[in-house]
């Protein structure tokens, strides 16, 4: 799964943001990475030493916000006509920092991941995380909060205690 591959749309965004970053860490920076964290946590250790690699590319407008949602919008439709599987879109409105919509995109083999893409958008920016690798789903959980991934605090979904 190519890391390097973004939408078209994505680029027309791009040269509109006021801020953008991007950065790519390949399967080396990663294993320095997971021996990076502590013992506590063997699960996320072990997820990110699944990894082939992470790409993050992020994008801050101005006061106006996202300039054409029809862009955002070709974006999303770019992962379905390559044939990825959407599996959520979640909303959270209202809150005390801002409006967010994510979007969770898979490519399956069998029952592991071989990649996953999140869209995630606020009314003033818009982060695309691309992950390669060979994962099962409890290995996305553990990835949550981590390389731009967003950590749900609402989705009920914690570690065991």
């Amino acid at each position: 799964m190519p890391l390097e591959w973004t939408p078209p749309a994505l680029e027309n965004l791009n040269r509109q943001a006021a801020v953008k970053s991007s950065f790519t860490l390949d399967r080396n920076l990663l294993g320095v990475a997971a021996g990076m964290v502590p013992d506590s946590d063997a699960g996320e250790r072990q997820a990110i030493r699944k990894l082939d690699g992470v790409s993050v590319h992020t994008m801050r407008f101005g006061d106006a916000g996202i300039p054409d949602e029809a862009e955002v919008d070709a974006v999303r439709a770019a992962y379905h006509l390559r044939g990825w599987k959407h599996l959520v879109t979640t909303n959270r409105a209202g809150g005390p920092v801002h409006d967010q919509t994510t979007d969770v995109w898979v490519v399956l083999d069998g029952v592991n991941v071989r990649g996953a893409v999140i869209l995630a958008e606020t009314p003033r920016s818009l982060t695309l995380v691309t992950v390669a690798g060979n994962l099962n789903p409890v290995d996305l959980l553990h990835l949550r909060g981590h390389f731009g991934i967003p950590r749900y605090d609402n989705d009920r979904m914690h570690d065991a205690p």
